[in-house]
């Protein structure tokens, strides 16, 4: 939302963004735009950009191909002590950013599960190998 009324701001001004905004259902004074333009950032989101880096150079160094558990593993080794659930957390915003709107990173779930999605069988007939299982005696 504060990014929306950065962007914007110049050409039609904070207070009337904020009433549009308001009439559509969101709800932001301009008071609490200027209160989230002049607060300092938490220590949490100063620790998730440092660990951002850190986990995008591991990542890097490992041909692109380390996941949350082995990031963590490298971080406890450089001697980071981070949570695994950060890492877990902070992966996709790392990957996210560094592909861009067509990589492979970002496609790679759903491709991944599109063989699954787009079989008009149930999924319980269907084993890791995409085979049917039919019962044949009864």
């Amino acid at each position: 939302m504060i990014d929306y009324i950065d962007r914007h701001k110049q050409e039609f001004g904070v207070e009337p963004i904020c009433r549009v905004l308001r009439q559509a259902g969101e709800r932001i004074a301009p008071s609490a735009y200027y209160a989230a333009k002049t607060r300092p950032a938490s220590a949490r989101s100063v620790r998730d950009e440092r660990l951002k880096s850190e986990i995008e150079a591991i990542w890097r160094e490992n041909y692109e191909v380390y996941g949350a558990r082995k990031i963590w593993f490298a971080l406890r080794r450089k001697g980071i002590t981070v949570a695994r659930c950060t890492v877990e957390r902070l992966m996709p915003r790392v990957l996210f950013d560094v592909g861009s709107a067509d990589s492979p990173i970002r496609d790679a779930p759903l491709w991944r599960w599109s063989k699954i999605w787009s079989d008009p069988r149930p999924i319980s007939l269907l084993n890791s190998v995409h085979q049917d299982r039919k019962v044949t005696v009864p």
